[in-house]
């Protein structure tokens, strides 16, 4: 028997799935904005009060887009297949749509990794930058702490000074993708950041502006922005011509925190460490949901690899000796 539905109703399913998913302490906002467009979907297809079979309408809302990545839709799916589990709470016999729709479960991106090089070009630019709302010393700290901590770009930006405890060398970032998490970080970044918040309160104290507690400040005191910070950081990447002057292609100021993934996890293979084995802490660091977010890391530099090749190769020769 086919489980009928109507838009109307599923709007009060995914009401109560989004309940339960935010009392379990997930934001899920991703998840919202897909689930309303699943009822939008049906709805503009179909009305809001006709019923119209649960699988029909998923399968059809999967294939709406002729062309997209597969595993775009694969995502997209889970999230519609999580409501369909959900409402088997109240409708036992109640349709849950098969993995074949939408079997792609591995993503094959693979980050643009910045080289230590181009990471201090970046620094050296950011020291020397003049810009209307974005200074030098804050631009050079903010890049440092997304380099160094592999915090998210939101993450740093919505940083306050309550949340900075230098002799402790961490960070407290506050509910970030649902959890709240400690992040630590060396002495050198303390002392980088000890300079930069002298000149905050230079700036402050030479321009009588009110403190507005934000880590990070604009020059007229103002907390710095997603948008600006982003928007600073596109900008000097163009500059340095590591990123092409026009268009979307190209290295994003998210590419911080997959150089210092990838930078973090080569030291280790070159000093010997079992990297696999250090996964789950790296993604605890980063904020990871699970392991399987960071493991994404180890194939994304050709130097990694041949490190890992290399120990492999080694292990060989040392387990089965040539006689």
């Amino acid at each position: 028997m086919r489980t009928l539905v109507t838009a109307d109703s599923l709007s009060h399913d995914v009401m109560e799935f989004l309940r339960f998913r935010r009392a379990m302490g997930v934001q899920y906002r991703r998840g919202e904005f897909v689930l309303n467009g699943f009822v939008r979907f049906i709805a503009e297809l179909w009305g809001e009060q006709t019923e119209v079979a649960l699988d029909e309408a998923v399968r059809r809302w999967s294939s709406r887009i002729a062309g997209r990545q597969a595993f775009t839709v694969s995502l997209e799916f889970g999230v519609v297949r999580q409501l369909c589990l959900y409402r088997r709470r109240h409708d036992p016999s109640g349709y849950v749509p098969e993995h074949a729709i939408a079997p792609v479960k591995e993503s094959r991106f693979l980050p643009y990794i910045f080289s230590h090089d181009e990471v201090l070009h970046m620094l050296h630019a950011a020291s020397r930058h003049h810009g209307r709302w974005i200074w030098a010393p804050m631009f050079r700290a903010l890049m440092l702490v997304l380099y160094c901590t592999g915090l998210r770009l939101g993450e740093a930006v919505r940083l306050h000074m309550e949340d900075v405890d230098l002799d402790r060398g961490t960070f407290f970032v506050s509910h970030s993708k649902g959890r709240s998490r400690i992040v630590a970080f060396r002495p050198d970044l303390a002392g980088e950041i000890r300079q930069y918040l002298q000149a905050r309160r230079q700036l402050l104290r030479d321009r009588s502006i009110e403190d507005s507690l934000a880590l990070f400040i604009r020059l007229d005191g103002t907390p710095l922005t997603l948008k600006s910070a982003s928007d600073a950081i596109r900008r000097l990447l163009r500059q340095l011509s590591i990123k092409p002057p026009t268009g979307r292609i190209g290295p994003r100021p998210y590419e911080f925190r997959h150089a210092f993934a990838v930078h973090r996890l080569t030291a280790w293979a070159t000093a010997g460490v079992d990297v696999h084995a250090k996964l789950p802490w790296l993604s605890a660091y980063l904020g990871h949901q699970d392991v399987l977010g960071t493991e994404v890391y180890l194939k994304a530099t050709p130097e990694l690899l041949e490190l890992a090749s290399k120990r492999f190769l080694n292990h060989l020769r040392h387990t089965h000796p040539t006689k």
